[in-house]
C-alpha cells in the first residue's frame, strides 16, 4: 500500500502544470526593408565609379601647349625665343593654342600684356594692329652701332636724332625736318626725340648677323611720330637702353 500511494504521489506532482507553448511568446517584428535607399548607394557608387574613370582618362589625354617665358607687352608676338612649350590636361572648353601652332601665332598680336608663366589661349591675340590710346607704331632700320645688341621686345629705349646737317643727301631736306620737330630732334642738342617700345624685333637670321642690320618696331606718342618716322627715313635713328627697360 506504501508503495501504490508514493507512486501515486510522485504522479500527482509531475502532473502539475506545464511550461508555456513556444507560441506562446511576444512576436519578433519583422525586419524592415528599404529598396530606395540601397538603390541609392549604388547609384552613388556608379557615379564616384564614373567619376574616377573620367578623371583618369583626362589626365591621360594631355595635349602640348604655348606658354610665355619673357613678357609679353601689347602688340608684341609670341615666338620661339619667348616661349616654351608645357603640357596640360585637354579641354575643350578652354581655346588652348597648341604648340604646333606656334608659326601661325606670330602673325597675331597680343590684346593686352602677357606675363611670364602664363599658358596663352586664342583670346588673347588678334591679327589687328592693337595700340594704347593716343600711340602709334614706327619703324626704324637701325645699322650696327645704332643700337644695343642686346635689345628685345618690350625693351623701353631712348630714340635719338644722331644725323648731321652736312650727312644729309644735299636737299636740304633733313635740316628742315629737325627744324620743324622742334627743340630735342637736332643731333647736336644731346636730347632724345622721345622713349618708346620696342614692339617686335625683326633679323633675318645669317643676313642680320652678315650686315648688322635690324628692324625695329617703335611705339611711341603719337605726337613724336612724325619726328622719328622723319630721322628713320634719313637713316640717322639711334635708340639706347634707359631705366625701366626689360634688361
Amino acid at each position: 500500500m506504501k508503495i501504490q500511494e508514493r507512486a501515486g504521489a510522485g504522479a500527482g506532482r509531475s502532473a502539475g502544470p506545464a511550461q508555456p507553448p513556444v507560441g506562446d511568446r511576444l512576436p519578433t517584428p519583422p525586419r524592415e526593408r528599404k529598396p530606395a535607399l540601397a538603390a541609392l548607394a549604388v547609384l552613388l557608387i556608379l557615379l564616384g565609379a564614373l567619376g574616377a574613370t573620367t578623371l583618369v582618362l583626362r589626365a591621360g589625354n594631355r595635349i602640348e601647349v604655348v606658354k610665355v617665358t619673357q613678357p609679353i607687352q601689347v602688340g608684341q608676338s609670341v615666338n620661339s625665343g619667348n616661349s616654351t612649350s608645357v603640357m596640360v590636361a585637354d579641354d575643350s572648353s578652354i581655346d588652348y593654342v597648341r604648340w604646333d601652332q606656334l608659326a601661325a601665332l606670330k602673325d597675331y598680336k597680343a590684346r593686352t600684356a602677357i606675363y611670364p608663366g602664363t599658358i596663352v589661349v586664342g583670346q588673347m591675340f588678334t591679327k589687328g594692329n592693337v595700340l594704347p590710346a593716343g600711340k602709334a607704331v614706327v619703324g626704324v632700320s637701325l645699322k650696327e652701332g645704332q643700337y644695343p645688341l642686346d635689345i628685345q621686345g618690350g625693351d623701353t629705349v631712348a630714340v635719338y636724332n644722331v644725323g648731321s646737317g652736312s650727312g644729309s643727301s644735299g636737299s636740304g631736306k633733313t635740316g628742315s625736318s629737325r627744324t620743324d620737330t622742334g627743340s630735342g630732334t637736332t643731333g647736336s642738342s644731346g636730347d632724345p626725340i622721345t622713349t618708346a617700345k620696342v614692339g617686335d624685333k625683326k633679323d633675318d637670321g645669317d643676313a642680320t648677323i652678315s650686315t648688322g642690320n635690324l628692324s625695329l618696331t617703335l611705339i611711341v606718342d603719337q605726337s613724336e611720330a612724325a619726328a622719328v618716322a622723319r630721322a628713320a627715313s634719313d637713316g640717322s635713328v639711334a635708340v639706347v637702353h634707359v631705366s625701366g627697360s626689360g634688361n
